[in-house]
C-alpha cells in the first residue's frame, strides 16, 4: 500500500520539492514517525538536505554534512543501514542547531543506493525511544530504492554534478592495477556496465511481474546454456566455471528472495535489483576471496536479468569496435564471452583477482587483463584510446602517439620474441660448456597443459593441484578428482608430472572449508598442515593421484614442510593408500617418487634427517623470501625491499645445493625467481641443475643458458658472493652483458 501511495504521489507530477515534500510526509505518515528526511549526495562528496518532514524547513538546502561526518554522513560512508534506540548518545551524531532535531531520539536510517554507488540517506526520527525492526529497515530500503531511481534518471540532482572526474578529464592518464593476465593490448574503451535505469519500481498487477521474471529466468539459463554449447567450452577449467555460474540460475534461495521483493509490490526489474543490492550490502565488504567471486557471478546474473526484463540486449555488435577495450567494474565469466572474442583485445576491471573465474576465461583465451585499478570507470570515456599492459600492471588512457608508436613497437618486438623463443622449442637447454638443464613448466588448470608442446618444456615441475578446487562450490569427490590428475597425465603424454597436494589457508580460501581467520595468514593453518589435521581430505586426494596414475609413474610433493615430522606423517597417509589400492587390485604406479617444498628456513637444518625420506626437493622461492625476511610478498609497501639476488637468500641456497648434490636426491627450484634470466643465471652458478618456470618464462631462459658458459659464471658468482653483503642483481647483468648472455 505504502508503494502505491508513493507511486501516485511521483505521477501527480509537480516540482521536485514538492514531489519529495509528499514523499517524506507519506513515509512519516505510515511509518509512524515524526521525522523523515532525504539527503542527497551533492558535488564534494557533501550530504544535502533536500526534503523533510519534524525537522524545521528552513533547513532544506541549509544543512550539509560530509559523508563520513556525523550519523547521516556515516551511513553513506559505509553504505549500510543504521537503526538506534538513543542516536544522541552515538559517537558518530552530529548536532546541526538549525534542524531543531534535539527532541528526537531514535534514529533509523538506509542509504539510497544505485549499482552499489551511494546517492544519499533516507532517515526517520522519533521522540521515544524506539526499537526499528527488521521490517521496518526493509521498508525503508524498498522505498529508498524508488528514490534511487528518480536520482538516477536526473529528476533531482543532475548526473554531472557528483560525476567523479580527473579535473583535466581529456589529458593523458596512467592507472597502476594487479596483473590478471599478462600480455600488451591497444586498443578502444568499450564502458561494459549496464547502467540500466529501472523506469517502473512499483508494480501494477504483482502476478504479471512474478510472470515476467520467470520468463527471464528461463531466458538468461538458455542463454548460459548456448554458451556452453561453443566448441571451445567442451572441456578443461573455463567449462567447469561457467557450469558453476549457470547454477546460479537455479539458486532456489536467491529466487525466493527476488519472488518475495515483487510480492511486496516492486516490479520485476525492481524485485531482482533490491535482492542484489541487498546480498551486496551484506557481503560487499567481505574480503574473502571466494565470497567477493560468488558477489560478481551474481552480479552477472542480475544484469542478464535486468537486460532481459528491460528488453534491452546484453552486446550490441554493431555498437562495438574491432579493437575493443571492456572496462569494467567487475565482470562475471559468461559476459566476457558475450564479446566477440576475434574483435576483444584486453580488459580493466576495478575489482578482480588473478584467480576470480573472469581471469581464468580470459587467460584461456589469451586476453591481458588488468585489475584493481582504482575507479577506471568514471576516469574513462567510451571510444577513448586505451593500452592495456598486463605485464607490468598498467593502464594508459589517452596516451599520446609517441607513447602509442612506442607500445606498438613492444607488441612488435614481443611478437619477435616470441617466434624467437619459438625457434629454440626443439634445441637442447644446453650451455656453452655442454651443461644440461632441465628446465620444466608450473602449471596450475588444464588450459595450462597445452604450452607443455609449445614451449619444449621437460614436464610439470609444479602442477599446483589447490585451483580447480577453488573454482568449485564443493570439494570434488574423488572421481572428479582422478579424471583431472588422469587428463593431465595423457596431455603429459609420458613427459614427467610433479603434483603438489593441496595447498590452501592464506589468501587461497576453499569455500567449503571456511575462513580460517588466522592473523599472519601465510604463516598460519595452510597446505600441509590443514592436510594433516584433516586427513580425511589429504587421503581424499591422494587415492585420486593413485587411481589417475593407474599404472604410470607418480611423483607427489607435500608443501609447507618446516619439520621431518610433518613429512613422516603425510607419507604415512600415502603408504594408507598405496595399501588400499594394492587390496583393491587397483594397478600401482610404475614408479613413485615423494618430495616436499622448501619454503621454510628451519628446514635448511634439518636436511641430514630429511634426505633418506625424499626423492626430491623443489624450492619455492615466492614464500621461503617473505619468510626468510619476515616481509609479506602481498604487502605493496614490502614490494621490491628484499632482492631475491640478495647474498642472504644465495648464500642459504648454496648451503641446501651442497648439502643435498652428495645424497643423490634431485633438487629443483620452482618459484619465479626460476623464470626470471639474471635469477636463473644465478641459480644456476650456485649448483642448481632444474628449474620450473611459467610457460611464457621458459624461452627467454632457454636462450640465456644457450648463451652462457656455466664455469665463468660459476666463478664470478662464487666471488661475487665472498664480498661485502649487497645484492648482486647489477653486477650480474653488467657481468652478461660482458659475456654476451642473453638476459
Amino acid at each position: 500500500m505504502l508503494l502505491k501511495r508513493l507511486r501516485d504521489t511521483m505521477a501527480r507530477g509537480g516540482s521536485v520539492e514538492e514531489t519529495l515534500a509528499d514523499v517524506v510526509r507519506t513515509v512519516a505518515n505510515e511509518m509512524v514517525a515524526e521525522v523523515c528526511s532525504i539527503y542527497l549526495l551533492r558535488a564534494g562528496e557533501v550530504l544535502e538536505l533536500f526534503a523533510t518532514q519534524g525537522l524545521n524547513p528552513s533547513a532544506v538546502h541549509r544543512t550539509r554534512l560530509r559523508v563520513g561526518e556525523g550519523l547521516v554522513g556515516d551511513i553513506a560512508a559505509h553504505g549500510r543501514p543504521l537503526a538506534l534506540d538513543d542516536a544522541q548518545s552515538h559517537p558518530q551524531f552530529a548536532y546541526r542547531p538549525e534542524t531543531g532535531e534535539e527532541i528526537y531520539h531514535s534514529l533509523a536510517g538506509v542509504p539510497i543506493l544505485r549499482a552499489g554507488r551511494v546517492l544519499g540517506v533516507l532517515v526517520v526520527q522519533n521522540r521515544t525511544r524506539r526499537q526499528y525492526d527488521e521490517e521496518e529497515i526493509e521498508t525503508l530500503q524498498t522505498i529508498a530504492m524508488v528514490l534511487a531511481e528518480m536520482v538516477a534518471a536526473g529528476h533531482i540532482v543532475s548526473p554531472n554534478e557528483v560525476e567523479q572526474v580527473d579535473g583535466l578529464g581529456l589529458l593523458p592518464l596512467r592507472i597502476d592495477g594487479v596483473q590478471l593476465t599478462p600480455g600488451v593490448a591497444i586498443g578502444r574503451a568499450v564502458l561494459h556496465e549496464p547502467r540500466i535505469v529501472i523506469q517502473r519500481v512499483v508494480a501494477e498487477d504483482v502476478d504479471q511481474e512474478q510472470t515476467r521474471f520467470e520468463e527471464a529466468l528461463v531466458a538468461v539459463r538458455h542463454d548460459v546454456d548456448r554458451l556452453l554449447e561453443a566448441d571451445d567450452m567442451q572441456d578443461g577449467e573455463q567449462r567447469e566455471i561457467l557450469e558453476t555460474f549457470r547454477m546460479f540460475a537455479d539458486d532456489r534461495g536467491w529466487m525466493e528472495r527476488v519472488r518475495e521483493a515483487i510480492a511486496s509490490g516492486l516490479t520485476a526489474e525492481a524485485g531482482v535489483q533490491r535482492s542484489f543490492d541487498d546480498v551486496r550490502t551484506r557481503l560487499g565488504q567481505s574480503t574473502d576471496p571466494y565470497i567477493r567471486e560468488r558477489l560478481s557471478d551474481l552480479q552477472d546474473l542480475s544484469n542478464r536479468l535486468l537486460l532481459r526484463l528491460t528488453g534491452r540486449a546484453a552486446v550490441d555488435p554493431s555498437a562495438l569496435p574491432d579493437d575493443m577495450i571492456v572496462i569494467a567494474r567487475d565482470m562475471g565469466p559468461a559476459e566476457l564471452l558475450d564479446y566477440d572474442r576475434a574483435r576483444l583485445r584486453g580488459v580493466v576491471l576495478e575489482e578482480g583477482s588473478a584467480l576470480s573465474h573472469v581471469a581464468i576465461v580470459a587467460r584461456a583465451l589469451d586476453i591481458p587483463v588488468v585489475g584493481r585499478a582504482p575507479d577506471v570507470l568514471s576516469r574513462v570515456e567510451p571510444g577513448d584510446a586505451i593500452v592495456v599492459d598486463g605485464d607490468n600492471a598498467q593502464v594508459l588512457v589517452r596516451p599520446a602517439e609517441d607513447i602509442l608508436h612506442t607500445v606498438h613497437a613492444a607488441i612488435d618486438a614481443r611478437a619477435e620474441r616470441r617466434r624467437k623463443y619459438a625457434a629454440l622449442r626443439d634445441l637442447p637447454s644446453t650451455t656453452r660448456d655442454q651443461a644440461r638443464i632441465s628446465l620444466q613448466m608450473n602449471a596450475g588448470l588444464l588450459i595450462d597443459m597445452q604450452h607443455l608442446d609449445d614451449t619444449g618444456a621437460d614436464g610439470i615441475g609444479l602442477y599446483r593441484t589447490e585451483i580447480p578446487f577453488m573454482v568449485r562450490s564443493e570439494f570434488p569427490d574423488v572421481d572428479a578428482q582422478a579424471w583431472l590428475y588422469s587428463r593431465v597425465l595423457d596431455i603429459a603424454d609420458g613427459r614427467p608430472v610433479t603434483f603438489r597436494t593441496l595447498d590452501v589457508g592464506g589468501d587461497k580460501v576453499l569455500p567449503y572449508v571456511g575462513t580460517f581467520g588466522d592473523e599472519n595468514p601465510a604463516m598460519g593453518w595452510r597446505a600441509i598442515r590443514i592436510g594433516l589435521d584433516r586427513p580425511a581430505m589429504l587421503r581424499r586426494q591422494l587415492r585420486a593421484l593413485i587411481q589417475a596414475t593407474n599404472g604410470r609413474p607418480l611423483s607427489v610433493m607435500f608443501p609447507m614442510i618446516a619439520e621431518v615430522s610433518e613429512l613422516l606423517g603425510a607419507r604415512r597417509l600415502l603408504d594408507l593408500e598405496l595399501e588400499r589400492a594394492r587390496r583393491r587390485g587397483l594397478a600401482m604406479p610404475e614408479r613413485l617418487r615423494v618430495g616436499v617444498m622448501f619454503e621454510v628456513p628451519a628446514l635448511a637444518w634439518q636436511l641430514d634427517s630429511l634426505l633418506p625420506h625424499v626423492d626430491f626437493i623443489s624450492v619455492g622461492t615466492n614464500d621461503l623470501l617473505q619468510f626468510l625476511f619476515a616481509a609479506d610478498r602481498g604487502n605493496s609497501r614490502l614490494a621490491g625491499r628484499y632482492d631475491s639476488l640478495s647474498p642472504a637468500l644465495l648464500r642459504l641456497l648454496h648451503f641446501v645445493v651442497e648439502r643435498v648434490r652428495p645424497s643423490g636426491v634431485d633438487l629443483a627450484v620452482c618459484g619465479e625467481m626460476a623464470g626470471r634470466p639474471v635469477e636463473a643465471l644465478a641459480l644456476l652458478a650456485i649448483g642448481v641443475r632444474t628449474l620450473s618456470m611459467s610457460p611464457g618464462a621458459i624461452g627467454p631462459v632457454k636462450a640465456m643458458i644457450r648463451s652462457l658458459d656455466l664455469n665463468e659464471a660459476t666463478g664470478f658468482v662464487t666471488s661475487a658472493l665472498a664480498q661485502p653483503d649487497r645484492p648482486l642483481r647489477e653486477t650480474l647483468r653488467l657481468f652478461a652483458a660482458d659475456h654476451a648472455i642473453e638476459i
